[in-house]
């Protein structure tokens, strides 16, 4: 719980380009956040971003977490959406990458002794497949039955999870995908839905809470935000928030006229248990940077911080209505 005394912080929480954030308490006692692939001053291309912090108010830049390519993926220049999570003292690193040979984007992992890496890919994609299907990957092992899952999707298709297995660097043996959410809305411009992405799941009060995100990250026409569903097992079935409420334009968050196209979250807890939703989101003053290239339509996207509430079985942003905050906010503990 939150108390007057509480530290105060003002997004954005890290005013550099960091897309996809996820972020993770260490053994060492600092938070560590995780982004995508970007071009920093002096063309310097870095290919997992990492960034430190005690408070997850003031942080540090750390450097690149992931300095060697994979040999399947050595010339390419896309590196997406980390999620790193420790497990006896190793850390994991599931990333989704664009192999040197095929059209499509693949799933893969990397491990590293220490969470700011360096990680070292396994040598191979756990999977592969066309357009942008195939990546945004979320691990997450599941209290109530020990089971390890990694969920995944995106390209308009549906969200998806599959058993890993016991090494955490394939598959388990004879697991088959399960589709959770899929993509609705076509043809209605106001909808998140049409393309989903950006999987995070968490165990809340008997609840398990898929979070995702919808639609245009980047460029001009970003329409992007974060949507959520329920369900009382990790692999669904999982109800939407529109479908529980009957209204399809409910959002857990969605831009404003300071920040806009906000999504692909995380939730990190605090000290005191506070749960807090990062992501990140293109800020109006400054849209736009030096990208590597122009794919993404150069958008800046810095990473944002709102704390969580789970008010009637759903969770909710505190202090902003859904949508993120610009003004001086009681901090984590």
């Amino acid at each position: 719980m939150l108390t007057e005394t509480a530290p105060t912080y003002q997004n954005p929480i890290w005013d550099f380009d960091f897309p996809d954030p996820t972020i993770i308490r260490a053994a060492d006692g600092y938070y560590y956040a995780y982004g995508t692939q970007t071009k920093r001053p002096g063309n310097l291309i870095i290919n997992l971003q990492v960034a430190r912090s005690l408070d997850l108010v003031r942080w540090e830049y750390v450097g690149e977490g992931l300095p060697q390519k994979p040999l399947w993926a050595h010339t390419t220049q896309k590196f997406w959406a980390p999620h790193v999570s420790e497990h006896n003292g190793l850390y994991y690193l599931y990333y989704s990458a664009k192999p040197d040979k095929g059209e499509g984007l693949c799933l893969a992992v990397a491990t590293s002794a220490a969470p700011q890496g360096p990680f070292l890919d396994v040598g191979a994609p756990l999977l592969c497949g066309t357009g942008f299907l195939e990546i945004d990957p979320m691990a997450f092992d599941d209290p109530a039955t020990g089971k390890r899952w990694l969920y995944w999707g995106s390209g308009f298709g549906p969200l998806r999870v599959r058993e890993l297995a016991e090494d955490r660097l394939s598959f388990a043996p004879d697991s088959q995908e399960i589709t959770l959410v899929q993509p609705a809305g076509a043809g209605d411009p106001r909808r998140y839905d049409q393309l989903l992405e950006g999987s995070w799941v968490v165990l809340r009060g008997g609840w398990y809470y898929l979070f995702y995100s919808g639609n245009n990250c980047c460029g001009p026409d970003a329409h992007y935000g974060v949507l959520v569903a329920r369900s009382r097992t990790a692999t669904g079935p999982f109800e939407t928030l529109a479908e529980a409420s009957g209204d399809p334009y409910a959002m857990l968050l969605e831009g404003n006229e300071h920040w806009g196209a906000p999504g692909h979250n995380c939730v990190v807890t605090d000290a005191a248990g506070q749960d807090w939703l990062a992501y990140h989101a293109i800020d109006a003053r400054q849209p736009t940077f030096d990208a590597i290239d122009d794919e993404q339509g150069f958008s800046r996207r810095v990473m944002l911080l709102d704390r969580l509430e789970y008010v009637g079985g759903w969770p909710r942003l505190v202090t902003t209505g859904g949508t993120p905050s610009s003004e001086l906010q009681p901090g984590p503990q």
